[in-house]
């Protein structure tokens, strides 16, 4: 069986290695330029794709005409999509004789679209997965071939639980191939109508609005830490990013509650102090590159520049 993979990220990455040790022929790998500027995390499917001997074309616009003609010359029986970024038009997916499935990192039919392990874990879910499903016109939204869950444990980070689905996505596509490659895969309807879906996430979304209560602010801080570009607030012209905290419990900190929301010094702590009064413990705080440590908060603070809640 002769394949075209579109694939970026790790489980690009790791999808793109099962299919080679499944026997499958993967004629041509299209992914995605690095954004200048992105912190590379992420293994590069490119790299990938080059150590197998696979041709890479690299495009952002699968409606590209060239792109449409050097799938057409390749008459594959099947079509791949791992964590590719654009949706696949209708008419380049009609050219997999045997069908065209993508690999999507949530339990559909919740968290359809985008980034959906940071959605995840920012509503508090207690598991997510990886779904194979095949593609059609609307987004995620195809017939259910496989998937397996995994937790998300209370203080998992979004790049803790992309690792975990990056591990059930490699184990859905080994168990599914050889059902997909003899043309018995077992299909079920997903169903949209009972799911959910999200759209991307811009690094302005990660602003901290502490007045919220503190379970919710703390989703906010794991579900996109580091890699990610961090929950923020802002102290005058700084922007200050949590890095790592965790949720502050009944005896960790003993002095009252100052009833402000935002970020204080406490016994030495840097805190985040919510509107119901729960606290977050603040492990790590970031300005740029550089770590901001009580001392330096204090000194911020009582220059009379109180941290700014979201309007």
């Amino acid at each position: 069986m002769k394949a075209v993979v579109f694939a970026y990220s790790n489980v690009g990455e790791r999808c793109l290695r099962v299919l080679r040790a499944r026997g499958v022929d993967v004629a041509l790998v299209v992914t995605h330029r690095d954004h200048p500027g992105e912190t590379l995390w992420f293994r590069r499917v490119a790299d990938t794709a080059a150590e197998l001997r696979i041709p890479v074309v690299y495009s952002d616009d699968p409606n590209d005409p060239s792109l449409a003609a050097a799938v057409e010359r390749i008459r594959p029986d099947l079509i791949f999509s791992f964590y590719y970024r654009a949706m696949i038009p209708g008419d380049l997916l009609a050219k997999a004789k045997a069908g065209a499935y993508n690999m999507h990192g949530s339990l559909l039919p919740k968290y359809r679209g985008r980034a959906p392990t940071n959605w995840a874990v920012l509503h508090g879910e207690t598991e997510t997965g990886a779904t194979l499903h095949e593609m059609v016109a609307r987004p995620d939204a195809g017939d259910i071939v496989d998937q397996s869950s995994v937790p998300i444990l209370p203080d998992d980070t979004g790049r803790d639980v992309f690792d975990k689905v990056t591990l059930a996505a490699e184990k859905v596509l080994w168990r599914s191939l050889p059902s997909i490659l003899a043309g018995q895969a077992l299909r079920r309807p997903n169903d949209i109508a009972h799911g959910s879906y999200f759209g991307a996430r811009k690094p302005e979304d990660g602003r901290i609005d502490w007045s919220r209560p503190a379970a919710e602010v703390y989703n906010l801080i794991r579900a996109v830490a580091p890699p990610y570009p961090g929950a923020f607030a802002e102290i005058g012209s700084r922007r200050l990013v949590v890095a790592a905290a965790r949720m502050a419990s009944a005896g960790d900190i003993s002095a009252d509650a100052t009833g402000r929301p935002g970020l204080h010094v406490i016994e030495g702590r840097i805190v985040g102090e919510c509107g119901d009064r729960g606290r977050i413990d603040i492990r790590q705080l970031l300005c740029g590159c550089e770590v901001v440590d009580a001392r330096s908060l204090a000194t911020l603070l009582l220059e009379g520049q109180p941290s700014r809640s979201a309007p």
